[in-house]
Formats: C-alpha cells, structure tokens, sequence
C-alpha cells in the first residue's frame, strides 16, 4: 500500500502539479525560506466558509510588492508556518525580483472549510450571500489580501496549469478591481465536449479511472494528507482496461460506490443540465484584467480549453487585452520540461525557456508591477514543421483560406471532390474485444497515459486490418495548415452505435534522416507523425442532448471538431488521413449496440461490427482545413 501511494503521489505531481525546470536562481527551500516569511491564514469568504491560505512576503520591506496567488485543490503544502516549499511553481527569477506568492486551497479541499464540487458551476445574477462560485471565492479572497497583507502594491495577478488554470479563468469573471492580470494555462472549458473527462461525449476512460480513484475520494475532516489510493492487481493498461469489462464492474470490483463524480459521469450519459451547468464558456462577459491563456498543441488533457475560452473571451469583450500562447507541449509541458523536443521529434529549440522568459515573465512584470512592456501579438503560436514561433494579428489567422481534403478510392486524398459513384466506400471489422489501441507503448495501467501519444508515431495502427489509411501523393511543396479541422464523415455501420476516430499524420518520405541523438534506434524513413487526432461518439451525431442509433446499413453523414493546428507538411511529405472506431483504453469501448444509458452497457450489448466510409460524388467524406499560403 505505500508503494502504491508513493506512485500516485509522484504521478501527480508529474502530472497535474506544475514543476519549474528553468532557473536563473538557485532557488530551493532554504533560499526561500531566508527571504521570504510564510504566514497562514484562514479567509472568511461571504457565507462564513473560511479557506486556508499560505502566503509568503518579501523580507526585504523597503518596497511594496504585487500579489501572484495560485488557487488549486491539489494542496499548497507544505502546511506549517516554518515549512517552506522548494520553489513557487515560478521561474526562479520571479522569486528572485519578489513578489507575495499565495496559495489557497479552494473551498472544500484539504484544509479549507466547504464542499467541494468539480468544475463548480458559476452563478450569474448573484442575490444572496449563499450564492458562492469560484468567482465570488476568488473575489472574497482578493478583497482580503489587499486589505490586510502589508507591502502589497494593491495589484494582484492569478495563474494556474490544468485545474488551477480553470480557477485562474473563474477568477476573470466578475473580477475584483484589483486583479489586473490572469494567465489560465491548460485551463478546463467543458468537461463533456472537449477537456479530460470525454471528447465529443466519448468517456476518457484509462485517465478518469486512474484520476478519481484517488482524487475523487471524499475526505472525513480537514486534512493535510493526501487519501490511500486504491490497491488492485495492475497489469498493462490495455490488459487491464480491456479485462476490467463494462463499466457497471468499475463500482462492482472497484469503486463500490464510494467515488461520487464517477457515479454522477455514469448516471449522467448524455449532455444534460449536469454538464451544461459546468460549461464555463458561456460566462466571460465584461473582463477586465489582462489574460494570456497558454495550451499545448500536445495536451491530451486540456487542449480544447484554452482554444476555446480564448475565443469566448475575444468574441464576447472587443479590444480587451486577450493573449494566446500555444506551443509544442503536453499538459504543463512549458513549466516542467525544456519543451526542444517530444517523443521522436524535435522542436530546434527550447520552447519552455523561450515562453518562460520573453512571455510569462514580462506579462506579469508589466501589469502587475509597471515595470518593461508587453507588445506581444495577440497569437504567439509555435508553428510544428517549419519549429518557428509565429506572430498572428487573430487566432485562427486573418490570411488563411477554407479547403476540403477528401477521402477517395484507393485509398487516396485527394483536394477535388470525388466523382466516383454513390457504392465507392472502404469497410473494417470493429471488434470492442479487440479495440484499437491509443498508443504502441506499454504502460502500468496505474502510469496515467503517455503523454507522447499525441506526436506518436502511426505505423502501428495503419498496419492493423480495422484500421483505414488515406494518403495524399509526395507534397511538391510546403502546405500549412493552421486552425481549426472539421472531419465531415460519410459512414454505415452494421451496428446500431458506433464511434468514430480521425487522425490527421504527417508521412516523412522514405529517406528521412534518423535523428542525431537516436538512443531508441528510431527510424524516421516513412515516419507517421501524429499532428491531430479526435473521437467522436457516433450516437451524438444528431445532438449531444439527444442520442439517436444508428439505422443499420444506412449511409449517415457524421461532423465533429478536430483540435486546432499549427503544422506545416514539408515538401516531400505526405498527408496521411487514418480512421478507425476505437482509441483503447485512453477512451472506453463502445459496445456497438444502442443502449439509452451507454455506460450502462452490459456485456452481451459488445458485438462487432462492420463499419464504411464513403467516399463518391454522393457522399464525398472530407476534412475541412484552413490552409495557410
């Protein structure tokens, strides 16, 4: 059992808890400790819920200094006045220059009063006291701050990575005049269309297992400890997921009842009040602090987030001071690795140290201490492809233009429509008993997933006989694209449910050179490079709201979002296009039989089926790109 907890522990931290990595300081506990004095406080928001609160101070108090508070419910030990932290989470230079650093537990986690409610839903048109969110918390929690710690400037910045972010973005709305600046980084939107817990209603299955059976543990009393996790047999996580059988058997063997979100996911299938209520995006009217929201093109968790509260805030606040930072990370990458490469490819530079210092750095410094400037481009976004850092006016870029890649026979793609006729189609047999697996690395099904798996490399699945490929000839020259991808899908099944999965690849031609340093013997001749891929839960196909079977043998148009791109197909490439029905376990099967509740699925509803794409004048199936020239 301890080794157990000692793995999820170091697990989280990895994974959901941001690292520095890049210091211009030596910055360490010690170093903390002599320059800065830790006080703990307890404050009362406006229902008399009272949220716990380290706060470190300058010793040197010849001068005043702003406010940079990180709100989480990951914990902000070390608890105990005499008990400092290795580092704030910050580059080492901010430490260095000095700032108050705060940190809170938000309410109902570890030492803070309250009930904790994932994504706690925003309440508009607040009328009583009663009436609390995380806006009204961080709202509360400012007012106080500037009120009672000596040598503030009255200035007060917020940031945070994955949770923590979507409580930096909470904090924007009906912000406290003294928030002048916020940088929600991976920050949650909408946890059934796009953030952790589905894609476009399809359950995140190996990532939600492995998160809640620990974090979804409720807690007895305050406390300063982090909850035993759960202690099971842990083979491969393909094996383990696969053998783990519908998802009634999770509370049967595993849970027993005693996560309370995991039972809220199953008995809320569909997108209903439930999820709608958390659906932050609706909410960013009228901001005022300065934002800069940051996101990974490679965060398998909260890629759909910053994208689109970047938009929500843009189309809902003209002329505010809205900033995009995307770059070839994974979840948190920018703060906890140098960000030159991931997996097999590299990036040519450092990408962390590079945001860290000619971004994050200077956003704070200009607005909460008035010191240098800020004119970065509304989109600073790190092209993959040609590995440069691009300056755009808008996000997705002004000069762009609309183009239809189309699947045609052969197994070709072709940027003209198809003429065949209306039986041009390709099938595939989709066994839920043998799904198609989401990456070719074996991992601990206790590992959280591999954060590689959205570059990987794609010749493992194109080889497998469920799995479609489309290819475009040898590119003859450069083609961008950058945006937003529309898969517009033409499909049948044998089936009365079906999910559908798109990958958009890079192919390297057959003569690529391996990579100088090349420990892992990789060959990148014909090298399929992961540049985007989504699912979509084929009885959503209607509506989120309302899920409909598939008629079966019956050609029905399906359109889902694939994930904004960056990415430049270099001349010589091709564009590879492969399409499959299950993405196992990072996503839970689909039994391929409509049942209304699907999580609920047992297990004689698991039948294979044969699935088509088409591909003819009639039922042209395509991506919508945005290319840029």
């Amino acid at each position: 059992m301890q080794n157990n907890c000692r793995q999820f522990i170091t697990i989280l931290i990895l994974i959901l808890i941001p690292l520095q990595i890049s210091c211009s300081k030596e910055v360490d506990s010690l170093y903390i400790s002599r320059h800065y004095i830790k006080h703990e406080f307890r404050i009362k928001m406006r229902d008399g819920i009272k949220l716990f609160t380290a706060v470190y101070t300058p010793t040197d108090t010849s001068k005043n200094y702003p406010i940079l508070m990180v709100r989480t419910p990951y914990t902000v030990a070390p608890y105990g006045e005499n008990n400092y932290p290795s580092n704030f989470e910050v580059p080492d230079e901010m430490v260095g220059e000095g700032y108050i650093f705060v940190f809170q537990d938000v309410r109902g986690s570890f030492m803070s009063e309250g009930q904790f409610i994932n994504m706690r839903p925003y309440i508009p048109g607040k009328k009583t006291k009663n009436d609390v969110d995380e806006s009204s918390d961080t709202y509360d929690t400012i007012d106080w701050l500037v009120k009672n710690i000596h040598h503030n400037n009255g200035r007060v910045g917020m940031w945070g990575i994955s949770y923590p972010g979507f409580y930096a973005a909470m904090g924007t709305i009906d912000a406290h005049p003294a928030l002048k600046a916020v940088s929600p980084e991976a920050p949650i939107a909408n946890w059934f269309i796009g953030d952790d817990m589905h894609h476009n209603g399809a359950f995140s299955l190996m990532m939600d297992f492995d998160f809640f059976s620990n974090f979804g543990r409720a807690r007895d009393s305050l406390t300063i400890n982090w909850p035993e996790p759960l202690d099971y047999a842990s083979p491969d996580a393909y094996n383990f997921f696969l053998d783990l059988g519908p998802l009634p058997d999770v509370n049967n063997n595993y849970f027993h009842h005693n996560i309370a979100f995991w039972d809220s996911t199953i008995n809320h299938p569909d997108y209903d009040y439930y999820w709608k209520a958390k659906n932050n995006l609706p909410h960013f009217n009228n901001i005022k602090p300065a934002v800069m929201i940051v996101g990974g093109w490679y965060d398998a968790e909260d890629l759909y987030g910053p994208l689109h509260i970047y938009q929500s805030i843009e189309s809902k606040n003209p002329g505010a001071a809205n900033y995009l930072v995307m770059g070839p990370w994974f979840h948190g990458g920018w703060m906890r690795s140098e960000g030159d490469s991931l997996g097999d490819i590299s990036f040519g530079s450092r990408t962390s140290e590079f945001f860290q210092q000619k971004m994050f750095i200077p956003f704070f410094r200009y607005y909460l201490k008035g010191e240098g400037s800020f004119n970065q481009p509304e989109a600073y976004i790190f092209q993959v492809g040609t590995n440069k850092w691009k300056s755009y006016s808008s996000w997705p870029p002004a000069e762009v233009k609309d183009e239809q890649i189309y699947l045609d026979k052969n197994h070709s793609l072709s940027f003209s429509k198809p003429l065949s006729g209306d039986e041009s189609y390709d099938e595939y047999l989709s066994d839920p008993m043998k799904p198609v697996p989401y990456t070719n690395k074996q991992l601990d099904s206790r590992g959280f997933y591999n954060k590689n798996y959205m570059i990987e490399d794609q010749r493992f699945a194109s080889e497998r006989p469920d799995v479609l490929v489309y290819e475009t000839e040898v590119l003859k020259e450069d083609l961008t694209i950058s945006g937003p991808i529309q898969a517009n899908l033409y499909v049948s099944t044998s089936g009365t449910d079906a999910d559908w999965v798109v990958k958009i690849i890079d192919e390297f031609p057959s003569d690529a050179s391996d990579p100088l340093n090349n420990p892992n013997k990789i060959e990148m001749g014909n090298y399929q490079e992961l540049v985007r891929g989504e699912i979509m839960r084929g009885r959503y196909y209607k509506s989120f709201e309302d899920p409909q079977p598939f008629e079966q043998e019956k050609v029905t148009s399906v359109g889902f979002d694939l994930q904004d791109i960056d990415h430049t197909f270099l001349k010589g490439h091709k564009i590879m296009i492969q399409v499959q029905s299950s993405w196992f376990p990072f996503f839970d099967r689909n039994p391929q039989t409509f049942v209304k509740n699907i999580y609920k699925a047992g297990q004689k509803d698991f039948k294979k089926a044969v699935n088509r794409i088409y591909h003819s004048a009639a039922y042209p199936s395509s991506l919508h790109i945005k290319v840029s020239h």
